[in-house]
């Protein structure tokens, strides 16, 4: 059996080939993302074409660094290792570098933050801050040593002298160029004088431009309490702050003249228009009002002002007359009232309710005489009755009258079958008794 191996030998061996055969140690592979689906640390998902399909992972720390979200369905060229995973026998590809395939990798990144950032409402018109028509300091956020802030400068100088203009000198382009611009507008929005910000910087390729498609430039401009005009690149450049910005400029001179929507000879031309205006109207105020107190002056109110309190006089004696019938109302309604309670508190006086009880009392206590004596009067007549019952039932009256009573054992004998011959008997006379021997039992025919 020397010839078998076992399943980890024959795993084993394949491993050492994946990892010894210098074909495997770096390949480029184009594929298809496939069963993605998003974790907090390693990414584990496979890639495929129209006849195969292999497993991939990327680790946590090359996936941040890719630069752009993976997604399922997207094409990618990548640059791995194969490595062969001895526990369930199956290879994958360790992905160490990728890219999208076609569209660049800034291109993929910037339509992807574009989406998560317009999902949360970033860029729509209700979070757009009005511009002030009347800027007295202007803020503006780019390089010193550009084209960008003398175009500004010799605009606002030219359309409105005297305005302010407050640089932030600030690196746009190359690693932390984007977290100073962030920096600056946090800084700017410090201070309690700026009207408005300008952010900007010269034309250029979206790597030159990359800093203001940061995430964190883009929240920035959102969360500035100052109105921000993005003048990024040139007319046909777009960048994630043009959309996120109060407005957008083509260039920093037509910054400017948003900074300043009206230049110093509009200002003068206004206010001298409203001017003349407000003297027209103060003189057309003045006329109504003088022909109003004229008229005032002429009216009968005031040749006779004692015309004003006829009418009040008037409504004075009709609130009188009124005031009086109410209090005679109110006291007539007020004795009723007492005669009625009085009526009502005589119909309830505890006097006529004792007579009442005490008439009530002597007729209960004629009718209980009356009773008790009939009563009475029944009562000893039954017993007058009773008595006389009781006396025809005496056996003294009984044997008076010539009859004897026959007692055997201290019982009457009322009947032949109770005594039997030769039985001795007592027979009660009205004078003594006889104590006597039944000779003979003879029963009376009916």
């Amino acid at each position: 059996m020397s010839e078998y191996l076992s399943v980890s030998s024959l795993t084993r061996y394949l491993k050492l080939k994946f990892d010894r055969d210098p074909y495997l140690e770096r390949v480029y592979v184009t594929g298809q993302v496939s069963n993605f689906r998003k974790r907090p640390s390693h990414q584990y998902f496979s890639l495929k074409d129209e006849k195969a399909v292999i497993q991939a992972t990327v680790w946590a720390g090359v996936y941040k660094s890719l630069g752009f979200e993976l997604e399922e369905g997207m094409k990618v060229n990548v640059i791995g290792r194969i490595q062969l995973y001895e526990p369930s026998g199956s290879y994958s590809i360790i992905i160490e570098k990728a890219e999208p395939d076609g569209l660049g990798t800034l291109a993929i990144q910037f339509e992807q933050l574009k989406k998560k950032l317009g999902d949360e409402g970033l860029f729509q018109d209700k979070f757009k801050q009005p511009l002030p028509q009347f800027a007295q300091k202007i803020g503006v956020v780019t390089s010193p040593s550009g084209a960008v802030i003398r175009d500004i400068i010799t605009t606002v100088s030219r359309r409105f002298p005297g305005r302010e203009v407050v640089l932030y000198p600030t690196k746009v382009q190359g690693d932390g160029a984007a977290t100073e611009i962030a920096q600056n507008i946090r800084r700017a929005n410090e201070r309690e004088d700026l009207d408005v910000l300008i952010i900007g910087r010269g034309g250029g390729s979206i790597e030159d431009l990359w800093a203001f498609n940061e995430e964190e430039v883009v929240r920035a401009i959102f969360e500035s309490r100052i109105p921000i005009i993005s003048s990024v690149g040139h007319e046909t450049d777009t960048t994630l702050a043009d959309f996120v910005a109060d407005r957008r400029a083509a260039t920093p001179t037509a910054a400017a003249e948003l900074a300043t929507p009206v230049t110093k000879l509009d200002v003068l031309s206004h206010l001298k228009q409203q001017e003349n205006r407000m003297s027209k109207a103060v003189g057309n105020r003045l006329v109504y009002y003088r022909e109003r107190l004229e008229k005032l002056a002429h009216s009968v109110i005031f040749r006779q002002p004692e015309r004003l309190y006829d009418a009040y006089l008037q409504k004075l004696d009709r609130l009188q007359l009124r005031m009086k019938q109410s209090i005679r109302d109110y006291k007539n309604e007020g004795q009723t009232r007492s005669q009625v309670l009085a009526q009502r508190l005589l119909a309830c006086s505890p006097v006529q309710k004792i007579a009442f009880y005490q008439e009530k009392v002597a007729q209960q206590k004629r009718l209980l005489c009356h009773h008790t004596t009939a009563l009475y009067d029944q009562k000893v007549a039954e017993a007058k009755r009773l008595a006389n019952s009781l006396l025809m039932l005496d056996t003294s009256r009984i044997v008076a009258r010539g009859y004897a009573i026959v007692e055997q054992g201290g019982h009457v004998i009322d009947s032949i079958h109770k005594v039997q011959t030769e039985e001795q008997v007592t027979i009660q006379l009205r004078d003594g008794q006889l104590e006597v021997e039944v000779k003979d039992v003879k029963t009376k025919e009916i």
